[in-house]
């Protein structure tokens, strides 16, 4: 079913490839099913992905809809990975399989550069009919729980020759053994199918021995990715490719590659003079390499990148590179002042089972320990030889039969332990141990960051912390309420900043913005509200605050600029007098509902000019008034008009303003804390007499 459905399907839109997924009964994992037009090993890296990454497959599945990529530069700018593993021109297209309630898995199909950077309508609707057909048999199926047995991939169709009879193969085979320049026909796997006298004669290997085999399995010198990558360019682009390699001791041969989708004519000659890197032959006798370990590799490694915080790389492991691998349980081991950290584990049923061992002296007998104090890997096969070498170990008998005990070591030193778990016995063979070792290298650089990036968060809030006020102080006739949000790029730490300082039977508020987002405004931030704090305390009218502010800002050299709000409330009296430097105009909410955007004079910002006055404005505050005072975070964004977002936060202010002012300051900033991205900080400060 799912064969002849990917065999139609590819016919219709004449795609060159494409594979068919399933979903996996237990997991949130795509299980690649069946795979056309070009060899299983060029997806290798996803053949097991889950619905988290971010491929278009698991796209497709997770928002139920048809995903496109037109060529090799969106490849690389929306899908990195797969940009960095298939560098190659090609367009792509993944759809669900799925119903109006269950999704089943899904299927991609894949076309040659040359391909419109665009889908047509036609193609659209033959690949989103033929899905929902799939979808349909896929439920009638899973209605009857009949089982979907394996489908073998599907090749090329074999190529029909057009010669008549055999008196005309053998004079074709005359034709090619006089030509003198090499021929060889390889098919999509890279396998031999014809070789002339010439290319056994310029490889240096008899005909008979190229026939049925992999080119650069018989011929040493062309066991090269380099090669191999060629190759692999000329099948994925449907465009003719080529390269020289050395044969050694010193005869350069040119190589010229010309694909279809039944495979591929090579045409090998000498080449002249080549200035380039002489590549040494691979030993006598050493196994081939194989691009699936190399492509998976490198799209693992380029998972890795994506991973900021330690979390995000315990997630990437088990959501790319345990279901890679084939195993069903992970644990991510650290070290703390001698003793074991869990920085995080998936998979494990009974999670006490792993904390346990959190906080356990690394001098405790224990693999994980062991593995990280000595930095060599440790592989159980089974669990009585774990057992067997490490009797003190009590584990859960119901959970997990082999380990893979993987050292994290990042610059000479060890950054922790990956354990990998195996629901079965597993054996680990020499060429499975290497590559999980090369893997390990690459979390433990992503590891090696993201320790680091954590400690720098950790520093950068707690400075944040300590220079914010932890709470408002209480003050007669007057309510208040306040929020900050850092932004997200950078150190998520910023110059924004406010306070409520009581002064008597009045208040002092200030509300600003310091250039920036990182510690050094922070820093210039925290001296700011010191510096209004110590003004407003010795009596200081608004303007002279401010005043004073900019003095100080420009005795300090800091060549950063801030912006800020004062203002002095007397509740008794129903009035606040308020003094502005380059900063966003407050909002007043009247008693009835109406909300106005407070016109003030002001000054330009902080810390360019010694010689700036800042005048004070006078503004009522009859009893129920509410003042909203906001950093720009608050309203600006990319692509949107100031002055419309000023009039969308007095129409919510309308609406939302009698709310108690904790419920209104978590309503005025939700829409922004809930998004993934912030360019800027965000400071609230409400005030309600």
């Amino acid at each position: 079913m799912l064969s002849l459905t990917l065999a139609s399907l590819m016919d219709e839109v004449h795609a060159h490839s494409g594979a068919v997924y399933l979903l996996a009964p237990d997991q949130p994992v795509l299980e690649m099913a069946v795979t056309a037009g070009l060899p299983r090993a060029f997806a290798a890296p996803w053949e097991r992905i889950g619905l988290s990454a971010p491929l278009p497959v698991s796209e497709a599945v997770r928002e139920r809809r048809l995903v496109w990529v037109g060529g090799e530069e969106e490849m690389a700018h929306r899908y990195p990975r797969i940009a960095m593993v298939l560098p190659y021109p090609f367009s792509l297209a993944a759809l669900p399989i799925a119903t109006e309630t269950r999704a089943y898995g899904a299927v991609y199909v894949t076309w040659p550069g040359a391909h419109p950077p665009e889908l047509s309508d036609g193609e659209r609707e033959h690949l989103t009919a033929a899905c929902d057909r799939l979808a349909v048999r896929l439920e009638r199926a899973a209605e009857q729980s009949l089982p979907l047995p394996p489908e073998p991939d599907l090749s090329a169709a074999p190529l029909l020759g057009q010669l008549s009879g055999t008196l005309g193969s053998v004079e074709a085979v005359r034709m090619v053994s006089r030509l003198p320049y090499g021929l060889c026909s390889l098919d999509l796997h890279g396998r031999v199918g014809f070789a002339n006298a010439a290319a056994a004669d310029l490889l240096g290997v008899p005909a008979d021995r190229l026939v049925g085999s992999q080119l650069w399995a018989s011929v040493p010198w062309l066991n090269d990715p380099v090669h191999e990558d060629r190759y692999r360019a000329a099948l994925l682009s449907q465009h003719a490719t080529s390269f020289v390699a050395l044969r050694p001791p010193h005869q350069w041969l040119s190589f010229r590659l010309h694909p279809s989708t039944t495979g591929l004519s090579v045409r090998i000659s000498r080449a002249g003079a080549v200035r380039g890197p002489n590549r040494p032959a691979p030993p006598p006798g050493d196994a081939p390499a194989r691009l699936v370990d190399i492509s998976q590799v490198l799209s693992l490694a380029g998972a890795l990148t994506e991973a900021a915080g330690v979390q995000d790389v315990v997630q990437l492991v088990a959501d790319e590179i345990a279901p890679a691998v084939g195993s069903q349980g992970l644990v991510m081991l650290g070290a703390r002042a001698g003793r074991l950290l869990v920085l995080g584990h998936r998979g494990y049923r009974d999670p006490p089972v792993v904390e346990r061992f959190d906080g356990m002296p690394l001098s405790e007998p224990t693999p994980g320990s062991q593995v990280l104090r000595t930095g060599v890997p440790a592989f159980f096969e089974s669990r009585e030889e774990l057992e067997r070498l490490y009797p003190v170990l009590i584990v859960n008998p119901s959970t997990f039969a082999s380990w893979a005990y993987l050292p994290l070591i990042a610059s000479g030193r060890p950054v922790g332990t990956c354990v990998l778990a195996y629901a079965e016995p597993h054996r680990f063979a020499t060429e499975e141990r290497a590559v999980l070792i090369c893997l390990a290298g690459l979390i433990a650089q992503a590891l090696d960051r993201a320790l680091l990036f954590d400690a720098k968060q950790r520093l950068a809030h707690g400075l944040q912390e300590a220079l914010l006020p932890h709470t408002l102080p209480s003050v007669p006739g007057l309510e208040s309420a306040a929020r900050y949000l850092p932004a997200t790029r950078g150190m998520e730490v910023g110059g924004d900043f406010y306070d409520l300082v009581g002064t008597g039977g009045a208040a002092a508020a200030v509300i600003g913005d310091v250039q920036g987002h990182n510690v050094t405004a922070a820093g210039l931030m925290g001296q700011v509200r010191t510096a209004v704090r110590a003004y407003t305390t010795v009596g200081q009218a608004p303007e002279e605050v401010m005043r004073s502010t900019n003095r100080l800002l420009l005795d300090l050299g800091a060549d950063l600029f801030a912006s800020c709000l004062y203002l002095r409330l007397d509740p008794v009296r129903g009035r606040a007098v308020m003094s502005r430097a380059g900063h966003p105009p407050p909002l007043l909410r009247r008693p009835d509902g109406r909300v106005r955007v407070l016109d003030l004079a002001g000054g330009p910002l902080l810390g360019i000019d010694g010689g700036a006055v800042y005048p004070a404005t006078e503004v009522g505050l009859s009893p129920g008034s509410l003042l909203v005072l906001y950093t720009d975070g608050l309203v600006e964004s990319p692509g949107t008009d100031f002055e419309e977002a000023l009039a969308a936060l007095g129409r919510r202010l309308t609406e939302l303003g009698d709310l108690p002012l904790d419920e209104l300051a978590d309503a005025l900033v939700r829409p922004r804390a809930a998004a993934e991205h912030r360019l800027d900080d965000i400071a609230l400060l409400l005030i309600r007499a």
